[in-house]
């Protein structure tokens, strides 16, 4: 049985499909990002509580860490991947993940994101309303 921390955690199923097994039989190393970016889209794009805009208005992923534990195989049942708020400053916040199952724990890793804002070029402040949002998860 995999335990964790008491957190509120976002939550997000994914199916490993046939193409992000290598020939070694498991994941690939680089398909995992795409686990956590597409565990990222969905936590920070979609507030389920408000319909309409998306809760951030731009981010920029600057580091990403990642420790691979255990072989993750083809199956057809679709692992989670929960996403938790470990730092938030005003510039800036740290997710944590765990792509899981209810038996395994094969994946944890780490993303440092930054307020961006495109017309500028620059990073900038998060809102109070991003803040907030972030607070679900810390």
């Amino acid at each position: 049985m995999v335990e964790h921390s008491l957190a509120q955690r976002h939550v997000f199923l994914r199916m490993v499909r046939f193409a992000d097994i290598d020939s070694q039989g498991h994941v690939n190393n680089v398909r995992f990002f795409d686990y956590l970016e597409d565990a990222r889209w969905g936590m920070l794009h979609v507030d389920p509580y408000k319909a309409g805009e998306p809760p951030f208005k731009g981010l920029v992923v600057t580091r990403h860490e990642i420790d691979y534990l255990r072989p993750l195989g083809l199956r057809a049942e679709p692992v989670r991947v929960e996403s938790w708020v470990t730092e938030i400053s005003p510039v800036r916040f740290t997710l944590k993940y765990e792509i899981l199952d209810d038996d395994e724990l094969y994946v944890t890793a780490t993303s440092k994101l930054v307020a961006y804002d495109a017309e500028r070029a620059a990073p900038r402040r998060l809102t109070e309303d991003e803040m907030a949002y972030l607070k679900r998860f810390a």
